[in-house]
């Protein structure tokens, strides 16, 4: 008879495997967006390095701000250093981005001027200092501006630019094989030939939820139901694959044989088999030579969710950056009663509503764990805990957001 364990037991199952040192890579720096960053990034300078002007104007002493005239002694475009210093009673033309003139310490916007000849007329006073950025206002030199683990979006890239590094060290995403298994599951443009025949689209979602979650993908296609074609299948991607990923096969049929060639053929260490969880209750983990065996079950909807929450978190595990499934809670618009003592993801609408989430079912469909289109629009899934109460309308429930998820 076999052990079937609570979900919160699986996930700290999952959790607490151990990941070899992760390799690196070095890109250049546009080619990291997504990619997370294996080491601390360290300003060498201050920014700016001197002070330097926010805004056009004319660089003066604040002693003069109360001066009658100024003298205006020279011009100071962006990019060049003008030799000439500014002393009581003159003043320099001064443009955004350039140094401040020796002897200054503070900028009168030209709206605030009246310029008379070669000389300005203060008609609107500002404080000490305005419009000067003072050296390291960005940053300073020897701080940590972006931390190791830090994924790399478009702020990363321009600070890196600004630090003049055009090539970084990322820490190299997993790899995830994924297959479908199953004589009656035909392919993309196999032609049907009986009835019972069904189009599989499993390994396709897998395929595109673990890219967009930042893994690299190895499609295995689909694998007929028998020991050999099972067995080759997983001892060639457990070759190439961090992670390997099956749907079908590990349920309690005559013909679901993955389990078998796990368990026998390969000899894999069977974390657990069985889990009190709807979808999924007969998901299976495995470890073979250090690699993670996922075998997912064969229903659409089913093999989705469980992904989602085994295979996308071992993926965030290896990248090692602080992600993780994005759960909130939301309030839920009607009685939801508990069915079972199981830990239940049931597909529902979401929206963001007067500064909270709110969720309902309108629209979706009640039946089986092959039901995929519940996952279209604006879904998210609620999770309701093998040992909760009764949901009644109106309670905070926590859900899980799928288009949050990458």
């Amino acid at each position: 008879m076999r052990n079937f364990i609570s979900y919160e037991k699986s996930i700290e199952i999952l959790n607490n495997i151990s990941i070899n040192k992760q390799s690196t890579e070095k890109l250049f720096i546009t080619n990291t967006i997504g990619r997370v960053i294996a080491k601390d990034i360290i300003a060498d300078h201050n920014s700016p390095e001197f002070p330097t002007s926010a805004m056009d104007g004319y660089a003066i002493r604040y002693e003069d701000l109360n001066s009658n005239l100024i003298e205006i002694i020279d011009k100071n475009p962006a990019g060049s250093i003008v030799e000439k210093e500014v002393s009581n009673g003159v003043c320099i033309k001064t443009f955004t981005g350039s140094l401040m003139p020796k002897g200054s310490d503070t900028l009168i916007p030209i709206e605030n001027v009246e310029v008379l000849d070669n000389k300005i007329k203060i008609i609107n006073k500002v404080p000490f200092g305005f419009a000067v950025r003072e050296i390291g206002e960005n940053y300073k030199k020897d701080e940590i501006l972006i931390k190791k683990g830090t994924i790399v979006g478009f702020a990363e890239i321009g600070v890196l630019a600004s630090l003049n590094i055009s090539q970084i060290e990322v820490i190299v995403n997993p790899t995830v094989a994924i297959a479908s298994t199953g004589t009656e599951v035909l392919d993309l443009g196999e032609v049907q030939t009986n009835a019972s025949q069904i189009r599989s689209s499993n390994h396709l979602t897998l395929e595109v939820l673990c890219k967009s979650n930042g893994a690299n993908t190895l499609q295995m296609g689909i694998v007929k139901d028998d020991i050999d074609s099972i067995t080759n299948l997983l001892e060639m991607a457990l070759q190439k694959a961090d992670i390997v990923v099956t749907t079908g096969g590990v349920s309690v049929g005559d013909y679901d044989f993955v389990q078998d060639v796990i368990k026998d053929k390969l000899k894999a260490e069977v974390l657990f088999h069985g889990v009190t969880v709807k979808p999924g209750m007969h998901i299976l983990a495995a470890l073979k030579d250090g690699k993670i065996i996922i075998a997912l079950p064969g229903f659409a909807y089913s093999s989705t969710v469980c992904a989602i929450l085994y295979v996308l978190p071992l993926i965030y595990k290896f990248r090692k950056a602080n992600e993780s499934l994005p759960i909130v809670k939301a309030r839920i618009n009607q009685n939801f009663p508990r069915k079972m003592s199981k830990t239940i993801f049931t597909a529902c609408n979401v929206e963001y509503i007067n500064g909270e989430y709110t969720i309902n079912f309108d629209g979706k469909r009640q039946g089986t764990s092959a039901i995929l289109t519940n996952m279209l629009e604006s879904p998210a899934l609620l999770i309701q805990k093998n040992d909760s109460d009764d949901i009644k309308s109106g309670d905070l429930v926590d859900i899980l957001l799928l288009n949050n998820l990458k």
